[in-house]
C-alpha cells in the first residue's frame, strides 16, 4: 500500500515503509535518531521526515557505519530534511548499477577462464564480489566486473589485471579525496563559517550533486591526455618510434 507524501503513518506503517523490523523502529527511536512521534490518544503518527531519517540510518549501516557514528551524524543534522539530502549525497555519492548475484562457474564462464577457488577468493578480497553462500557471490559493482571481462577478453592475463587492482583504486582514491577536499576548504568552509545557514543547504546539495559528474569528466579527460603521453614514451622505447612518427588519431 503506498502513501501519500504528506500521509501519517503508524510505527508498523513506517517499519514496513523503511524496511524495518517494529522493535528497531523504536529502539532508534530511543536512541533519538528520530523524533518523537505526533500523539494520538495511545497512538503515534509518523510523517516523512521520520521515514527520510530512518532510510538514511539504515543505508549508514548498510555501508559499513557503526551506530555510534550513525548517531553523531545524525544528531549533528540541523535543518531536518535540508541537511538529510546533503547527506544522501554524501553517502550515494555516484551510485553505481544495482548488484549482480552470480554463482562461481557463471563468473568463470563469463570471464573465459576455468573455475579456480584461488581466484575468487582474491576476488573477495579485493572487495569486487562479497560471498552469499558456498556458491552464490554478490557483485557490488558490476560495471567494474564487467570493464574487468572485457580486458581479459582482449588477452591480458587474469593475474596480471587482479595485481594491478590494488594500485588503480589507491589512484582513485587519491583522486576523489583530491575533489572531496576541494570541496570542504572552499564550499563547505564558507558555508560553517556562515553558520550553515538554513538557506545555504540547497546550495550545498547542488554542489554535491554538481561536482561528482564534472569531477568525473575531467578525470577522464586528464587521463586521455596522460595516456597519449604515455603510449609515446613507450612505443618510443620498444619501438624506437618518435612521437611525430606515430599516426595521427586526430
Amino acid at each position: 500500500m503506498e502513501h501519500k507524501p504528506d500521509e501519517e503513518l503508524t510505527v508498523d506503517q513506517l517499519a514496513a515503509k523503511v524496511g524495518m523490523t517494529v522493535r528497531n523502529v523504536r529502539a532508534y527511536a530511543g536512541r533519538g535518531l528520530i523524533p518523537p512521534p505526533r500523539l494520538v490518544g495511545r497512538t503515534g503518527y509518523y510523517g516523512q521526515d521520520h521515514v527520510a531519517r530512518l532510510t538514511l540510518v539504515r543505508e549508514l549501516l548498510d555501508k559499513g557505519y557503526t551506530l555510534a557514528a550513525v548517531e553523531r551524524m545524525m544528531g549533528e543534522l540541523p535543518d531536518g530534511a535540508l541537511a538529510l539530502g546533503v547527506f544522501e549525497t554524501l553517502v550515494n555519492p555516484w551510485t553505481p548499477a544495482e548488484p549482480e548475484v552470480l554463482d562461481e562457474h557463471q563468473l568463470a564462464e563469463r570471464a573465459g577462464v576455468p573455475h579456480d577457488p584461488a581466484v575468487i577468493a582474491r576476488l573477495v578480497e579485493l572487495g569486487i564480489a562479497e560471498r552469499i553462500d558456498a556458491d552464490r557471490l554478490r557483485i557490488p559493482n558490476p560495471d567494474l566486473l564487467r570493464t574487468g571481462l572485457e580486458v581479459i577478453k582482449l588477452g591480458v592475463p587474469l593475474d596480471a589485471i587482479l595485481e594491478m587492482l590494488p594500485r588503480l583504486f589507491t589512484q582513485a582514491d587519491a583522486v576523489a579525496k583530491t575533489y572531496v577536499e576541494l570541496f570542504r576548504s572552499t564550499v563547505w568552509r564558507d558555508f560553517t563559517k556562515a553558520g550553515m545557514p538554513t538557506d545555504g543547504w540547497p546550495e550545498i546539495q547542488r554542489t554535491l550533486e554538481g561536482i561528482i559528474p564534472l569531477a568525473g569528466q575531467a578525470l577522464v579527460a586528464a587521463f586521455r591526455e596522460s595516456m597519449a603521453r604515455e603510449i609515446e614514451q613507450v612505443a618510443y622505447e620498444e619501438l624506437g618510434v618518435a612521437p611525430d612518427g606515430l599516426p595521427s588519431t586526430g
